[in-house]
């Protein structure tokens, strides 16, 4: 039975996150490792780890520190390159998902060996607790034991509101602060819900060609598994 509303199939632009300093979300849960970065290159040791779950901020602090040490980036492809020259003696490295990316380990070993031995700056990334890496020998845990450690997450109300705006915000859409009040107030708190939430609440409101509503939000909140009874709509008025 037709609903009356027409639904159009949303285009997708390819909106890209900021990761500049300035957007940022600081927070209780990553405020250590925000001063860390920001402190380089006055670091007591040469190596960093930032530890967190997906979508805590891990990736946007080191694009910061990338672009504040003018550091180089390796990917599993590129990474024995690292470890066969001396481009470590020159300039600092990011190695971001350390522990799923699938780099290779005699390089990576040898890479984080010439970052103690030189003294050249190292940040790596992870999901995992270093025990937890899917790497075959202890000399290489051991090494990144030795980095200074510091985890990413998200803590609070205040952190979870301001990534939503952010969210919206790289995909240059405007939404009423009592909207995402309403999905702060609700949801399954985690980043990659709110990664979640704003892309299916975008992506409803692109079909229905409207702004995202409180209704909208609903559906949402719905679609991953907020019961209907919890999304009291009272005073809504988008219908």
């Amino acid at each position: 039975m037709s609903t009356g509303r027409s639904e159009q199939v949303p285009f997708d632009y390819g909106h890209q996150p900021s990761h500049h300093e300035a957007d940022f979300i600081e927070g209780q849960g990553n405020r250590l490792a925000l001063l860390h970065v920001r402190a380089f290159p006055n670091w007591p040791g040469p190596l960093t780890l930032l530890e967190g779950p997906a979508k805590s901020g891990k990736s946007h602090l080191a694009r910061v520190w990338q672009e504040r040490a003018d550091a180089l980036s390796a990917d599993p492809s590129t990474l024995s390159g690292f470890a066969d020259v001396d481009l470590m003696r020159v300039r600092p490295l990011l190695i971001e998902n350390a522990d799923r990316a699938g780099y290779p380990e005699p390089a990576l070993f040898h890479v984080l060996n010439q970052s103690i031995r030189d003294r050249r700056p190292v940040l790596l990334t992870a999901r995992e607790p270093i025990a937890n890496w899917p790497f075959e020998t202890d000399d290489l845990k051991s090494r990144a034991r030795l980095a200074s450690r510091f985890t990413v997450a998200f803590s609070d109300d205040i952190q979870l509101t301001q990534m939503f705006v952010k969210l919206f915000s790289d995909r240059q859409v405007s939404v009423d602060p009592r909207v995402v009040a309403f999905l702060v107030a609700r949801m399954n708190r985690s980043p990659e819900e709110a990664v979640a939430l704003a892309e299916i609440a975008d992506n409803l409101a692109m079909s229905r060609g409207t702004a995202i509503t409180r209704r909208i939000a609903a559906e949402a909140l719905a679609q991953r598994g907020i019961a209907q009874g919890e999304l009291d709509l009272e005073g809504d008025d988008d219908e």
